[in-house]
């Protein structure tokens, strides 16, 4: 069961049995990764505004939640994780090769709500930072069997044009599933300076379950 009245258009209160699919999901999402030497870290939701410039594409970023604090600092509710993880693979982990991560959490874009298109909404994303090899095969494999979680109906495409302007050349790599539709990607992912990685939207994938 989802509730919109009580909430802010684009978000949802998950009850119930709809709260426990999607819970489920994320529980055997996790399983994968970890067999695969994948290491959970938790983001916060609010960020730094200029950790984003120039990173989502002028059109995520016309939808950011950008606010101030009582600092008068330049902060937003993240709209996606990857420029994040980035940071850490110049500082935290410069000196490390193959940090190989996951995350699961609330993204916020201020777009106009659709079937699996939310203004709130989970992203799973995999990430491994300074690789010292291509990734891709073992990235795209993990993506695969995530998305086998909820159906078999799917389409690969591994020369994808990338709205996100970290993404070296432009490029990566795209899952889609027809039956959602529109819209109808639900994981994206590809090489950026530091590092590469996938995300994949949590509630598009519970709509094919």
């Amino acid at each position: 069961m989802e509730i919109k009245t009580e909430c802010y258009k684009g978000t949802r209160i998950l009850f119930a049995e709809t709260a426990k699919k999607k819970r489920n999901l994320i529980n055997k999402i996790i399983d994968i990764v970890e067999s695969y030497g994948y290491q959970e870290m938790m983001i916060p939701i609010i960020q730094k505004s200029e950790t984003f410039k120039s990173k989502v594409g002028d059109e995520n970023q016309n939808m950011m939640y950008n606010f101030k604090d009582a600092g008068n600092r330049d902060l937003c509710l993240a709209p996606e994780y990857t420029a994040v993880v980035q940071l850490l693979s110049k500082d935290t982990f410069k000196f490390k090769k193959d940090v190989k991560l996951f995350y699961i959490g609330e993204c916020f874009r201020g777009e106009t709500p659709k079937s699996g298109r939310y203004r709130q909404f989970t992203q799973f994303g995999l990430e491994v930072l300074n690789p010292s090899k291509d990734y891709i095969e073992e990235l795209v494999e993990i993506a695969k069997k995530i998305i086998e979680l909820s159906t078999n109906n799917y389409d690969v495409n591994l020369d994808a044009i990338r709205g996100l302007d970290y993404y070296k050349g432009g490029r990566g790599f795209e899952i889609s599933c027809n039956e959602l539709g529109a819209q109808k990607q639900v994981c994206g992912g590809g090489e950026y300076e530091g590092g590469i990685g996938l995300g994949i939207g949590v509630d598009r994938l519970l709509l094919l379950k």
